[in-house]
C-alpha cells in the first residue's frame, strides 16, 4: 500500500503537534503519524506548560502563530506567574493543566486542520533517495506495511527510539508506561551516518487523592489575578483554579530511599544514558546533597475529573517497594495508594550538531528533527523546535527563504542557536540564564517581537495582527501622555508615602514618576484625576497598561541591550565560506581547528559560540574575513 503526502511528521507529541498543525495551515498536504491515537500531545510528565524562561518560550510559540499557548488557556485549572518579585524579564508564566483535557483538545485541534492527516502507525524505516550527490527523503515505511511517499519528514519520536523503561530491579521496552518503543529509525540513521547517543528522563509515582491526607499539607493557592499564554482576545482565563499544596521528605524518608540504592539502575550500572541534571531524581538529589535534611515536593492536581495527583520532585527508578514505603513516611501521604510507581527511560537521540539552523539534517536533505530526538527536555522547548521545523519544512518544499530566529529575537532562537552551535551533554532545559539579552526576551513582548513575523509568513490572521498594532499604539499613546501631563505635589505626595516612595519637593511630569519602582499607573490613576479619566475613557486594557510601565522602568536597560545585540549582530553578518579548510590556518588553535571543521559555521558570530573556540581564535577568523 502506497500513499502520497508533501510532509510526513513522525509522532504526536508537543513538538509534532506543533509540527503538523504548522505545516497544514501554511498550505502543505500533512502527515501525522502517530503510535496512539488515544495519546496525542500526551503529557508523559508533569501536566504543566511554562514555567521559568520556559513560559517565555510558550508565548513566543503564540505569537508566531503555534497552537500550545491557545490550548493550554483552554485546559488550565490553575494559572501562576512566577518570578513577580523580580524584574520583568525574568516573569515567567506556568499553568497547570487537565491532563486529559489537554490531549483531547490537541486532537480536536488537529482534526479539524485543513490539509492534516492523522495515521495510526510505528514508522520502522526512512527511505531516502542516494541518486544525488547528498541523500534526500523519499518516504517512510511503517509496521503495518504502508509505504508513504513525501518530500519532507519531521521526526519527532519524543522517548520512543528503542525506549526502555527501569524501576528497580526490572526493566522493558517501551516509549513510556503503557506503550511500545519505535525500532528501526535508529538503525537507518546510523546507516546514513548519523552519531547518536543514548539520554534518560524519569517521573514520579502517580498517588490517588482519596487516600492524602490534604489538611495536613500546606496549600498553594493560583494567583488571584490570573493570566493567560495566548495573546489572542478569543482565550478565556482560567476562572475556577484548583489548588496545588506542598510536601516534604525527611531524613526517615531519605534513610529509606538511601536503603534501595544498591538495586537502583541509576546507579548499579543498568543506565547509561545522561540524566537531566536541572530535573534529578529523588535519588540524584540524595547523592548530590547528602548534607540536606529535607527537599521540598510539590503535589500537583491531573485533572478536575481524576483522583490522580502528580508528586513533582519525586521522581525515582527505586524498586516499587521502595517508593511506597517512602511515600507512607511523608507527612500527609501515610495511607496514600498509588496509581503506578515512578520510573525512569532511556531512549536514543541524535547530537544537534548534525543539523543547520533550520532543523533540517546536515546529512538527509528533506529530514528535519525536533523535541527529544535533539537532545532537549521539556514540552515547551520540543514545542518550539516542531514550529520552526514544520514552518521550514513547507517553505523549503515551496522554495520560500527559511526562518532562522536570532538570539536577540527570541527564547527560541538561542534554544535552536545553543542546540546546533554547542550541542548537548545531557538533555538541554530552558533558563533564562542562558539568553544574554533576556531583558530584550520578556514574556510580555513576545507578540511585539514576533506576531509580525508570524503574519508575515502567514500563520497569525489578519485579525490578531491588528490587535498587535491597535496594542502598540495604545503603549505609545499612553506613553506620550504620560510625558505631557504634569502632576502637582499636592495630588500625589499622600500616595507616594503610602507606598514608600519619597514625595515630591515640586511638581513633576507622570513620565517621571512612573519611573519609581513602587509607582503603578493603575493606583496612579486613581489618585490623579486626568491619567484616571484617561485611562477610564480609552478603556485602556490592563496588558497595555503593564507594558507602558515595563517600557518607562526598564527603558535604559533596553535600550543598552539593544545596543550590545546590535553591535555582536555585526557578526552574524561577516560570513564564511562553506567548506572552508581552517585546517590550513595553522594560527588556529588545533581545538579550533577541529571543531570548526566538524561544525562548519556559517558566520563569525555562530564560530563564536563553539566551545573551544577562543577569542584568539575569533581575532584569527576576523582578520581572514575583514572586520
Amino acid at each position: 500500500m502506497m500513499m502520497q503526502y508533501d510532509i510526513v511528521v513522525i509522532g504526536a507529541g508537543h513538538a509534532g503537534c506543533e509540527a503538523a498543525s504548522a505545516a497544514a495551515r501554511l498550505g502543505s498536504r500533512t502527515l501525522l503519524i502517530t503510535i496512539d491515537l488515544e495519546k496525542i500531545a500526551s503529557m508523559s510528565c508533569n501536566p504543566a506548560v511554562g514555567g521559568v524562561a520556559k513560559g517565555q518560550i510558550v508565548r513566543e510559540i503564540d505569537a508566531l502563530g503555534g497552537m500550545m499557548g491557545r490550548i493550554t488557556d483552554t485546559t488550565t485549572i490553575q494559572f501562576r506567574m512566577l518570578n513577580r518579585s523580580k524584574g520583568a524579564a525574568m516573569w515567567s508564566p506556568r499553568a497547570q493543566c487537565d491532563k486529559s483535557a489537554f490531549s483531547k483538545e490537541w486532537r480536536r485541534t488537529l482534526e479539524n486542520t485543513p490539509n492534516l492527516y492523522l495515521w495510526q502507525d510505528a514508522v520502522v524505516d526512512i527511505v531516502v533517495d542516494h541518486t544525488e550527490s547528498k541523500p534526500r527523503v523519499k518516504g517512510v515505511k511503517t509496521r503495518m506495511g504502508a509505504y508513504i511517499e513525501c518530500s519532507r519528514v519531521v521526526l519527532t519520536a519524543g522517548t520512543f527510539l528503542d525506549g526502555m523503561m527501569h524501576c528497580g530491579e526490572m526493566h522493558a521496552e517501551g516509549g513510556r508506561a503503557g506503550d511500545q518503543a519505535s525500532h528501526g529509525i535508529t538503525e537507518r540513521l546510523v546507516e546514513l551516518g548519523f552519531e547518536t547517543g543514548r539520554m534518560k528522563t524519569g517521573t514520579p509515582a502517580r498517588l490517588d487523592a482519596r487516600t492524602i491526607d490534604f489538611d495536613a499539607l500546606e496549600i498553594q493557592e493560583g494567583d488571584s489575578e490570573p493570566s493567560k499564554f495566548s495573546f489572542d482576545a478569543d482565550t478565556q482565563y482560567v476562572r475556577s483554579q484548583m489548588p496545588c499544596f506542598m510536601v516534604y521528605t525527611s531524613n526517615e524518608v531519605h534513610d529509606i530511599l538511601r536503603s534501595g540504592f544498591d538495586r537502583s539502575p541509576l546507579f548499579n550500572g543498568t543506565i547509561s544514558g545522561i540524566g537531566p541534571r536541572y530535573c534529578p531524581s529523588i535519588e540524584d538529589k540524595l547523592r548530590t546533597f547528602a548534607d540536606k535534611e529535607q527537599h521540598q515536593l510539590f503535589l500537583e492536581p491531573e485533572g478536575r475529573d481524576t483522583n490522580e495527583y502528580y508528586l513533582n520532585g519525586f521522581s525515582s527508578s527505586l524498586p516499587l517497594e521502595v517508593q511506597i514505603d517512602a511515600l507512607h513516611r511523608i507527612k500527609g501521604l501515610e495511607r496514600v495508594h498509588i496509581y503506578r510507581p515512578g520510573y525512569a527511560i532511556e531512549y536514543d537521540y541524535f547530537p544537534p550538531t548534525q543539523l543547520n539552523h533550520t532543523l533540517e539534517s546536515k546529512l538527509v536533505d528533506g529530514l528535519y528533527m525536533a523535541g527529544q530526538v535533539n537532545g532537549t527536555t521539556g514540552y515547551e522547548e520540543a514545542a518550539a523546535q516542531g514550529l520552526l521545523a514544520g514552518i521550514n519544512a513547507h517553505r523549503s518544499l515551496k522554495g520560500e527563504e527559511n526562518i532562522v530566529l536570532r538570539r536577540d529575537e527570541a527564547y527560541i532562537g538561542v534554544l535552536i542557536d545553543d542546540l546546533v552551535i554547542k550541542g548537548v551533554d545531557e538533555p538541554y532545559r530552558m533558563f533564562t540564564s542562558r539568553a544574554e539579552y533576556r531583558i530584550l526576551l520578556r514574556q510580555d513582548n513576545a507578540d511585539a517581537r514576533l506576531t509580525p513575523l508570524g503574519y508575515k509568513i502567514g500563520l497569525v490572521n489578519e485579525e490578531k495582527h491588528e490587535a498587535l498594532l491597535k496594542k502598540l499604539s495604545s503603549v505609545e499613546e499612553l506613553i506620550s501622555f504620560l510625558r505631557q501631563q504634569s502632576v502637582k505635589m499636592e495630588e500625589i505626595n499622600s500616595y507616594l508615602i503610602s507606598i514608600g516612595e519619597e514625595p515630591l519637593t515640586q511638581g513633576r511630569k507622570l513620565y517621571d514618576v512612573v519611573l519609581r519602582s513602587a509607582v503603578k499607573i493603575s493606583e496612579l490613576g486613581k489618585v490623579v484625576a486626568k491619567l484616571g479619566k484617561y485611562l477610564a475613557e480609552r478603556d485602556v486594557a490592563e496588558e497595555v497598561i503593564s507594558q507602558t510601565e515595563i517600557q518607562i522602568k526598564y527603558r535604559g536597560y533596553i535600550e543598552r541591550e539593544k545596543f550590545f545585540a546590535e553591535k555582536l549582530l555585526r557578526l552574524e553578518n561577516i560570513a564564511i565560506p562553506a567548506d572552508f579548510d581552517y585546517n590550513a590556518m595553522q594560527s588556529l588553535t588545533i581545538e579550533a581547528r577541529q571543531k570548526l571543521t566538524r561544525q562548519q559555521p556559517k558566520t563569525i558570530g555562530q564560530a563564536s559560540r563553539i566551545p573551544g573556540v577562543s577569542p584568539a581564535d575569533i581575532n584569527v577568523l576576523l582578520i581572514k574575513f575583514g572586520r
